[in-house]
């Protein structure tokens, strides 16, 4: 059975996507621990994140950096913290999140994001890649 980002990726959920290329995909978090929250994901349905292959291990933070770095350039925080959890949904995926302080990081603060907010939020993000 497909995950819900496999979904995402085939366009059957809608995101408010930040980049794509052939093997990754990065969008926001439609409930974030903090404003600018993104996730990103391999294409490739991989249940743990150290299960992928050495390659899209490596790939993945490099697809990772520039958006990272948008997000940074566009929500005011003190750096972008990283998390890979995979508890939540059985698809590898890392947490790229602006934090200013380690309890930014809490998956306690996560809220609903306002779709308003995310559509203007991702618009300034894209344009910063």
């Amino acid at each position: 059975m497909a995950s819900i980002f496999t979904k995402i990726i085939a366009g059957e959920i809608p995101c408010q996507k930040l980049a794509e290329n052939e093997k990754f995909f990065s969008f926001l978090d439609i409930r974030p621990v903090c404003r600018g929250h993104a996730l990103v994901i391999p294409k490739q349905e991989v249940d743990k994140f150290f299960d992928m292959d050495d390659a899209l291990l490596a790939e993945i933070m490099v697809f990772a950096k520039p958006i990272a770095a948008a997000i940074e350039s566009v929500v005011p925080c003190k750096r972008i913290g990283v998390i890979v959890a995979g508890i939540e949904v059985p698809h590898a995926h890392v947490h790229l999140i602006p934090i200013n302080a380690i309890p930014d990081l809490s998956f306690a603060n996560a809220r609903p994001a306002d779709q308003a907010d995310l559509a203007e939020l991702r618009k300034k993000i894209v344009a910063a890649l």
